[in-house]
């Protein structure tokens, strides 16, 4: 269903002192990739698919660099490009455009009229 937030971002400057913080003091189950400069984050019971329980929401955490400074949130749409074109049309403004994401789907980012960095995320179809 298209608008639920999804996933979440976290950008860290120590990659090895953030996921010890997010292990210890959550539990969450963290799983590096370093070949992508990025760490998949399971806040709960989860499968190749996601969250196995209501109420959880995955995530991941980067280095904080160029418009990755803060905690982000991502909101599964439908389609990327009409998602970008409503933001732009409501006061927002489209900072990266769509981009694929492996095999997986797609991402875009935006800046909501506040000017907080919000992601996008689409669902590659079949």
């Amino acid at each position: 269903m298209a608008g639920r937030v999804v996933h979440f971002e976290i950008p860290h400057d120590d990659g090895d002192r953030a996921r010890a913080f997010y292990e210890k003091a959550f539990g969450w189950q963290l799983m590096p990739m370093p070949e992508m400069g990025y760490t998949i984050v399971m806040t709960g019971p989860s499968s190749d698919q996601g969250p196995t329980e209501a109420g959880f929401v995955n995530g991941g955490m980067m280095q904080r660099q160029g418009e990755f400074t803060g905690p982000n949130i991502v909101i599964d749409v439908d389609n990327i490009e009409d998602a970008l074109k409503a933001v732009n049309d409501a006061g927002g403004s489209t900072v990266h455009e769509r981009m694929p994401i492996g095999d997986m789907g797609f991402a875009a980012y935006f800046r909501d009229s506040e000017g907080n960095f919000v992601g996008l995320w689409e669902t590659k179809t079949a």
